[in-house]
């Protein structure tokens, strides 16, 4: 420092502080060797707080207004250096500003997901983010407790140790309040004010700060989450599913008309895959079951499917009845090999019991004439 400021130093002496940075808290006014004259004006303006402070020791505070610093505007200062009636011009203090208005637009956010249980997902991660402000409540308590001897305090130097303090309590609100995933959004105010009363119970009486205001803007959950909530809107909001696969089918059929090339085919099974899954639905709705009804007979038996060999050529297979007929025509005689499921190989037909009775008895041959 040059001979002109020293000069200047002693001659002019006024102590006040201009703040332009807007997120500064705290602020060391700078003399030469924190010299101050007897009589110095100190300026204190709205939204300020001046803090003397000598040797280490915090002395007197002042509030907003315009002071004559004499000894019985330092009581405090005065007692620790032992000025009982005056004191040398000039003599040393530290002289700290700090600001008593609100700091705004900061962030806060959770870096990672905070567990809640939900009554209708379970168990289920969340994000939130939001915006706080800040400002000093004891500028005691400020100065000793992160200040020291720092020149120049910012809101940016607590701001990590302030987000950590709001994302342990964020987890502690939204785990106690118990508040469905669907109803969050509507609480979004109740949980800001729960948040913000927590977070200054923690800073209040450690570092002398104040959070005035606490907002939840967002809270957000995984994206598989939100399909989930979005699925269950669109059936919401469908209403009835059967007579709404019903409409999809009604509106599907005149498309595959208009299709020959196969689109008929193809709406068909469809049309009936949409029919075997919507019947439970149409006969007693999703989870009741089918509605009870007739029972349906049972299907015919099988029809047995005969084979007939001739010349080492097999023909068939024909019904039973067909036998009958290509019997009576005289197509199939006794000695014809046929054969049929169960059957271990061809058998001529007088073999098998089945045929049997296409053939009648045989009559013995007639007697010789006498």
């Amino acid at each position: 420092m040059g001979i002109i400021d020293k000069l200047r130093a002693e001659l002019v002496d006024i102590i006040e502080w201009v703040d332009d940075s807007r997120h500064t808290l705290v602020w060391r006014f700078p003399r030469y060797h924190n010299q101050i004259k007897w009589g110095a004006q100190l300026i204190v303006r709205p939204g300020q707080t001046a803090v003397f402070v000598r040797q280490g020791q915090v002395a007197d505070v002042f509030g907003p207004g315009q002071y004559r610093l004499e000894t019985k505007n330092l009581p405090v200062l005065s007692t620790l250096a032992g000025w009982p009636y005056g004191f040398d011009s000039p003599f040393k203090a530290e002289v700290y500003f700090a600001t008593t208005r609100q700091i705004t637009d900061l962030k806060w956010g959770t870096p990672n997901p905070v567990m809640m249980r939900d009554p209708d997902f379970g168990p289920v991660r969340v994000r939130a983010f939001g915006t706080y402000t800040l400002k000093a409540q004891d500028p005691r308590t400020l100065l000793q407790e992160l200040v020291g001897t720092d020149s120049e305090f910012e809101a940016e130097e607590i701001h990590e140790l302030l987000r950590s303090i709001i994302n342990t309590a964020f987890a502690d609100v939204v785990a106690k309040a118990e508040i469905p995933i669907l109803d969050l959004a509507a609480s979004y105010q109740d949980l800001s004010e729960r948040l913000r009363q927590a977070v200054v119970a923690r800073i209040d009486d450690e570092y002398g700060l104040e959070i005035p205001q606490l907002y939840i803007v967002n809270i957000s959950v995984p994206a598989e989450v939100e399909q989930a909530l979005d699925t269950r809107t669109s059936m919401n909001a469908i209403g009835d599913m059967a007579a709404f696969q019903a409409y999809q089918m009604g509106q599907a059929m005149p498309v595959a008309a208009a299709n020959p090339a196969g689109g008929v085919a193809g709406a068909g099974v469809g049309l009936g895959m949409g029919l075997a899954m919507a019947g439970p639905m149409l006969q007693g709705g999703a989870g009741a079951g089918p509605a009870p009804g007739p029972q349906s007979p049972p299907p015919p038996p099988p029809v047995a499917a005969w084979h007939i060999a001739h010349e080492g050529q097999g023909y068939g297979p024909y019904t039973a009845q067909d036998l009958a007929r290509l019997a009576g025509e005289g197509r199939l005689g006794p000695d014809s090999l046929v054969w049929t499921a169960g059957m271990e190989s061809w058998s001529p037909a007088r073999q098998v019991p089945q045929l049997a009775s296409l053939f009648g008895a045989t009559p013995p041959p007639a007697p010789a004439g006498e």
